[in-house]
């Protein structure tokens, strides 16, 4: 099957002011590939990965809705605690010396809790810290900030009539403010984690 090529890199980023809510099908559009497509309230796709035929993979690549890589994501050969790197792409280019964002799993053998520890930023003066807090298998988790509040949350996807969609179905609100490229990764560092994508 022949690969489908993102397009030449921007920088991009999706900030509002207001609280947004997406769907997210841990599926790509690919046929028969691995990965995750994105969309927003409207039903217009507004990010993907595509693993083609390969589950968890060692790196990937978030693109917009246009193809435009906006970060790659690596994993690093650390099995027990695991780390990954997340490289933001400006124009043409991957900045590979710092990744934008490093998440390390934590890893506790008593616990079924799955937590991970998020640092997004090249320096450490400059640097947020995000916890991701879930269970270990499960593909709904959430962030918090370093205050403890609420960043972002995602669950198994409900029909308006209340009705639990597919576990590869979800939702994803985010808050005000807060960079969605940035969760949407972060969304699929868990699914790669939990080996849902």
């Amino acid at each position: 099957m022949a690969k489908v090529y993102p397009q030449t890199a921007t920088c991009s980023t999706y900030i509002t002011s207001r609280r947004e809510t997406f769907t997210i099908w841990m599926k790509s559009l690919v046929v028969h590939g691995n990965g995750c497509t994105v969309f927003d309230s409207n039903g217009e796709i507004v990010y993907r990965i595509d693993n083609y035929d390969k589950k968890c993979s060692n790196e990937v690549y978030l693109m917009d809705r246009q193809g435009k890589v906006l970060f790659t994501i690596q994993r690093k050969k650390l099995r027990v605690f695991g780390r990954w790197d997340g490289y933001k792409r400006s124009a043409s280019k991957v900045n590979k010396e710092k990744p934008w964002f490093q998440v390390r799993k934590n890893f506790n053998v008593f616990e079924e809790n799955l937590t991970c520890q998020v640092t997004v930023g090249y320096t450490k003066a400059k640097a947020c810290c995000y916890r991701m807090e879930g269970l270990a298998g499960k593909l709904a988790f959430k962030i918090i900030d370093s205050d403890g509040d609420l960043i972002a949350e995602i669950k198994q996807k409900q029909s308006s009539s209340g009705i639990m969609l597919g576990n590869d179905v979800l939702t994803l609100s985010v808050e005000p403010h807060i960079d969605h490229s940035l969760i949407v990764a972060l969304v699929a560092i868990h699914g790669l984690i939990n080996h849902k994508m």
